[in-house]
């Protein structure tokens, strides 16, 4: 892009745009990319200046101009107001690092499946089970987080969908 915009310097949809301006000049233009991404220009650039949040569709858009797939998720771990506290954002880093990183969270998937067989032979999880089932939670999560970056990266990189 010719110039920054300071006041939008950390927005995460100005920083996609910018990103994406790389690989698609027309990205440059505020003007331009609100046409791509069918808003009004002075509504991106509200969003890009953090004076009112973008609508889902909105996010959707453009992280379907700018390629950033990874936009949706930002916008659901951070300002949708269902998602936010529940959903976790997650980066999107080089692929053999998204690799080891899945592969580090699944290296005791094998621990986790027999503490679980145990925990519910009975068909319940009693006190002394919960830290245990805690455990086995928290190790999902990580599993989770770790296959949606490794997802993301394949939509963004790859065009897998």
């Amino acid at each position: 892009m010719s110039k920054k915009a300071t006041k939008a310097a950390d927005n995460m949809y100005y920083l996609a745009r910018s990103e994406a301006a790389a690989a698609n000049p027309d990205l440059t233009s505020r003007e331009k990319a609100a046409e791509i991404v069918g808003i009004d220009r002075t509504r991106l650039a509200r969003i890009e200046l953090d004076t009112i949040p973008p609508y889902p569709e909105e996010v959707k858009a453009m992280a379907a101009a700018y390629n950033t797939p990874e936009l949706c998720n930002s916008y659901c771990a951070r300002e949708c107001p269902i998602g936010k506290g529940d959903v976790k954002e997650v980066t999107i880093t080089d692929f053999d690092r998204l690799a080891l990183k899945v592969l580090g969270s699944l290296k005791n998937i094998d621990s986790l499946r027999a503490s679980l067989i145990s925990i519910c032979e009975d068909g319940c999880i009693d006190e002394s089970e919960k830290p245990a089932f805690q455990e086995i939670l928290d190790s999902l999560e990580k599993i989770s987080v770790n296959a949606k970056a490794l997802q993301l990266w394949a939509v963004k990189n790859i065009h897998i969908r």
